[in-house]
């Protein structure tokens, strides 16, 4: 499959991105699930001239508007980004592959829930689903780090410039083998284990594992990211800031020339009115740069 860019994400970002593009009269694909923006659960009430509103409303329309400009969408996960010569090489799970000049990494930042009891009553009272937010809380204090990609990797070893103890609870590890020595070397505590419940009074004060085996720890950091923006980047060897965003220009342009980034991965604040001025941005220059280049 041929186009001119490949937008990877279908949250706010991606679909204004999508919609800019499309306008300038360029083949736009842009690839993702709606459902996984965190905007799919979320009520807007702050965003200029628009009423409170359902999320997946937003997004609906959203995709609406995309579509009727001439973008295709394709509700499928991406699971590889390369690059070939000139080309960028997109793989779905469905086997598909896109071929495009440009590409806007739009994914967002996951915050998938534990489903544990006490995530929901603990949540700001030691339970975090953003170490580089919110670490300097547990400056000499426990903690631990729970899900087992590339994003509880780099939350684990950020956290051991904070805490008194990192200990990063998983299941089957999924991080690259050097995300996962960078953890160790840092003196992480590896827990094989599935989480149970985490535990407190007034704030957090432990998580118990399904073995039996509780651990003290008085900040409990949830970080079950699946392969997002910053792991494609990472694959085609944009290297993400300590922080993890990806770092951008006012244009939304990356360290690479012809891949862009817009929305949550390039930084806070994660708000809607953010999300889609930058993908505005990023829709508009990806688009130009392509028709310079025809």
């Amino acid at each position: 499959m041929e186009a001119d860019i490949t937008i990877i994400g279908l949250g706010p970002a991606g679909l204004q991105a999508a919609i800019h593009a499309a306008r300038k009269k360029v083949k736009v694909v842009a690839v993702g699930k709606s459902e996984a923006s965190s905007l799919n659960r979320a009520e807007v009430e702050n965003y200029l001239g628009i009423d409170p509103t359902g999320g997946s409303e937003i997004l609906s329309k959203g995709r609406e508007q995309a579509k009727r400009f001439g973008a295709e969408l394709l509700e499928e996960e991406v699971v590889k980004l390369t690059k070939e010569g000139e080309a960028f090489v997109t793989v779905t799970d469905h086997e598909r592959e896109i071929r495009s000049k440009a590409v806007i990494l739009a994914v967002g930042i996951s915050r998938a829930k534990l489903n544990v009891p006490g995530e929901k009553e603990f949540l700001g009272k030691g339970v975090s689903y953003c170490a580089s937010c919110d670490g300097g809380f547990f400056k000499g204090r426990p903690v631990a780090i729970i899900g087992e990609e590339s994003e509880a990797a780099e939350s684990a070893a950020l956290m051991t410039e904070y805490a008194s103890k990192v200990y990063w609870v998983h299941r089957q590890l999924r991080a690259s083998e050097h995300e996962v020595n960078k953890a160790r070397k840092a003196n992480v505590e590896m827990v094989q284990a599935k989480p149970k419940a985490i535990i407190g009074e007034q704030s957090v004060t432990g998580l118990e594992l399904e073995d039996g085996r509780k651990l003290d720890v008085n900040g409990v950091f949830i970080a079950l990211g699946a392969k997002g923006s910053i792991e494609l980047a990472l694959e085609l060897g944009i290297m993400p800031d300590p922080s993890g965003q990806i770092p951008v220009d006012g244009n939304c342009r990356t360290e690479m020339e012809m891949v862009y980034a817009a929305g949550d991965v390039t930084g806070m604040p994660w708000q809607l009115a953010r999300a889609v001025g930058q993908g505005c941005i990023a829709g508009e220059n990806a688009a130009k740069a392509v028709r310079a280049r025809k």
